[in-house]
């Protein structure tokens, strides 16, 4: 006897072939996750069987297999025709009357729990969906707000007919899927209130490296549809997993997103209208959508989830306005980068740049390029030819099968879990997403390089420009006698080169985080109330969602810090605070207010002595309060701080009191001070330089330029600049014997073990404990130096 409907109550994940995927995974939640504190929405499902009855009873089976056998997906013009002549087919058919009565049945039931103003979510779920080897996202359709019993009959009616969507009719014939092995459950699903609050996707790994430490959540207000079709440029959080299990402060990074519309109800009831799309007030858009609380409990929901299916998931969650609750709507396995062979490392190489066209949001780490192809709806899929950059508003499944054609993606909406950029994943094709304005910009015809391997952030340069791809094996590699870090400055980069061999972080920049993440004056922030009221408004814009312009900049600092931290988490990473010259902090945003004018800045207002100016004590302090941060509230005490340009010893001692002044002690809590020494000064008193710090990281880049009396920016003398230089090797010899004698670390973090095997080679010889090398160059110097130790 043919069960019709089922409560999900009743569901598991031994369900797939009764009910599909989705209903599978709802079911198997609420039976075995309430108690773990996941919330799911109850609902119903109908069953496989009942769809297949439903086809074969009314005889519309015979009439679907026949076109489809014959059918080449290929022919997007057949394609197109065959789909929607097969679902007005089954929309057409009537429904077999047991099915319709246990509809029915359930029907009262759920609407008799939810009150007078049920509203559901009618959702496809098909038996080849949601399995760790496929992804069948997007593919059929969803109805949110439907009311009433004839509404979710008509519902019900258009979810079975999308199974035959366009998307997914190709889908399944190049994955290999028989169609008549495809059968669909329909999910009825009591609705969530976002519509007045926020919702969103989140993965419980990185989506564009897999680093499996962190949840990446996405958040946009309203009904997640928006979030989930690339409609809106939504909010983004990572949260470190390692530190979320201690209970600290476990978010490590926030972007703003512009949110410019909102999928609300609608008054109308009639099938397809009861959603409506609204702009978002501006001044509610410039706010983050949820709060840091609620990032981490849908983080913390999101590592159960996983812990219990044994993979990393792809969930949609949403949050209830009337009781303040995050739900749970939708979890799926990943099925990109969780499937890759973590044992061989693909990266792609730009080898030139050009003018950037525009920008957005990186999706995977590809490049690709061709001519640009500016279409504004599907109808125009014909244009677009094997190789074509693609250039359009947004996507949705349906052009799955145009997409595939393309070397590259470019739209102005969506973020990075909208369907385009989840598309672009599986078909290993790079898509820039969210760029706001792209289809403005880019000419039909213009030769573009779309390049998604520079980190979070995509660019489309101008021209066919020459690249790369190189693949690594990064499994067994030899041992060798020194420990290799690497140098990270760029936060975006982190989870993507936390991948490779590695001990660490020996160089982290915080002048990069600065000039990316924040890219303002501290002073200007500091004294923002002075500021012209057009600096003001640019500011104002540049701080969107912090709660100060000083908050902003201590915020941002901590993000970008305790993102290198949590992705090399434990192994230390080495924060050198900030050397800008005074041309450089000149160039941010208000800062040619506060900079001098120097003649050569390369040796005038930075490092050490700027910390202990009374001109620059505040800003100092704005980096201290952000280290306290991220070692101390969030625990990330793998974080060591390195201080450039030390010049003389009473600026040493001074810029160790100093720390201490704003609680970073030596010592305390396991802080180790680490000193730049990239100064003649540094290696001549090396032993009385220790006496202050935890030990040496050798900068050779300044030090070659100040040993040999060179301009390392000036092309005329460039083939002086050598690191190699007997000169040089005395100072780092010295400086080496020195620290070891002291008992104290030693490594080097400057450019010359990158460029040189050899001077990496002899580093090793003179017993350095640690080379911190560029990540490009980690693999080819770690095998020259295995072979050299061997001999």
């Amino acid at each position: 006897m043919i069960e019709y409907v089922i409560g999900y109550e009743k569901l598991g994940m031994n369900d797939v072939e009764r009910v599909g995927g989705k209903n599978a995974s709802l079911g198997e939640m609420i039976s075995n996750l309430a108690g773990a504190g996941v919330q799911v929405p109850g609902g119903y499902a109908t069953t496989a069987d009942a769809f297949n009855q439903f086809l074969e009873q009314s005889g519309v089976n015979d009439k679907i297999y026949a076109l489809l056998d014959d059918l080449n997906v290929d022919d997007i013009a057949a394609l197109t025709k065959a789909g929607a002549t097969i679902r007005q087919w089954i929309i057409d058919t009537p429904f077999q009357p047991e099915l319709e009565t246990a509809i029915a049945e359930s029907y009262e039931v759920l609407a008799g729990e939810a009150g007078e103003q049920a509203s559901f979510a009618v959702r496809s779920s098909a038996t080849a969906e949601d399995m760790p080897d496929a992804s069948f996202a997007g593919q059929q359709e969803t109805f949110l707000n439907v009311r009433g019993y004839d509404n979710i009959i008509v519902a019900i009616k258009h979810v079975f007919a999308s199974l035959f969507n366009d998307r997914a009719i190709s889908y399944r014939v190049h994955s290999g899927y028989d169609h008549r092995g495809v059968a669909l459950s329909a999910g009825i699903q009591r609705m969530v209130r976002s519509d007045e609050a926020s919702s969103g996707v989140m993965f419980s790994i990185d989506t564009e490296s897999g680093f499996e430490d962190v949840v990446f959540i996405t958040s946009s207000y309203g009904l997640g549809e928006m979030v989930v079709q690339g409609a809106v440029n939504p909010d983004e959080f990572y949260v470190h997993k390692p530190t979320l299990a201690k209970g600290n402060p476990a978010v490590v990074r926030r972007n703003i997103g512009s949110k410019l519309i909102q999928m609300i109800y609608s008054a109308d009831e009639g099938h397809g209208k009861q959603v409506q799309i609204v702009d978002v007030e501006a001044s509610k858009s410039r706010q983050f959508s949820i709060t840091d609380e609620e990032v981490m409990e849908l983080a913390k929901q999101a590592v159960i989830i996983e812990k219990h299916y044994g993979h990393a998931m792809d969930i949609e969650w949403a949050k209830d306005a009337i009781d303040g609750k995050i739900y749970i709507v939708q979890a799926r396995p990943e099925t990109v980068r969780s499937r890759e062979d973590k044992q061989i490392m693909v990266r792609f190489h730009l080898d030139a740049k050009s003018a950037v066209v525009t920008e957005g949001r990186a999706i995977g780490g590809k490049i690709g390029a061709g001519p640009a192809k500016v279409i504004s709806s599907i109808a125009q899929m014909d244009e677009v030819k094997e190789g074509d950059v693609l250039v359009t508003d947004m996507t949705d499944p349906d052009w799955e099968p145009i997409m595939k054609r393309a070397s590259a993606i470019v739209t102005n909406r969506g973020g990075r879990t909208c369907h385009a950029a989840i598309i672009a994943r599986e078909m290993g094709i790079p898509a820039v997403v969210g760029c706001g304005n792209a289809t403005d910009l880019i000419v039909n015809g213009q030769e573009l390089t779309v390049s998604c391997a520079e980190g979070d952030t995509g660019f489309i340069y101008e021209g066919i420009l020459p690249f790369r791809e190189t693949a690594s094996e990064i499994a067994n590699l030899p041992d060798i006698p020194v420990k290799v870090m690497m140098n990270v400055g760029n936060p975006d980069r982190a989870f993507d080169f936390a991948a490779l061999p590695n001990e660490g972080v020996g160089l982290a920049r915080l002048e990069f985080i600065i000039n990316r993440m924040i890219g303002i004056h501290p002073k200007a922030l500091l004294n923002f109330d002075k500021q012209s009221p057009e600096l003001q408004a640019e500011i104002n814009e540049m701080i969107a969602g912090y709660a100060s312009p000083v908050e902003f900049y201590i915020a941002k600092l901590q993000e970008g810090i305790s993102t290198l931290a949590a992705a090399f988490y434990p192994k230390k990473v080495i924060v050198r605070m900030s050397d800008f010259k005074s041309n450089e902090y000149a160039n941010l945003v208000g800062g040619e207010n506060y900079e001098p004018e120097e003649e050569n800045p390369m040796l005038g207002f930075r490092g050490a002595s700027r910390y202990i100016s009374e001109d620059f004590r505040d800003c100092f302090a704005l980096e201290t309060d952000a280290i306290k941060r991220v070692r101390n509230d969030m625990g990330l005490t793998n974080v060591e701080i390195m201080i450039p340009f030390v010049r003389t010893l009473s600026e040493a001692a001074s810029v160790i009191d100093l720390l201490a002044e704003h609680g970073l002690k030596r010592g305390e809590n396991g802080l180790r001070v680490i000193m730049m020494c990239e100064l003649p000064s540094n290696a001549l008193l090396a032993d009385k330089f220790l006496q202050y710090f935890d030990g040496f990281s050798i900068g050779s880049n300044d030090l070659t330029q100040l040993t040999l009396g060179l301009d390392r920016d000036s092309g005329i003398i460039s083939h002086l600049f050598d690191e190699r230089n007997e000169a040089v090797k005395v100072l780092l010899s010295m400086a080496i014997k020195a620290a070891k004698k002291a008992g104290k670390y030693v490594g080097i973090c400057g450019q010359g073990p990158s460029d040189h095997d050899d001077f990496a080679a002899w580093l090793v010889e003179q017993g350095i404990d640690s080379v911190s090398l560029n990540p490009d160059t980690v693999l080819s110097t770690w095998l020259y130096l295995a072979d050299k130790h061997a001999k």
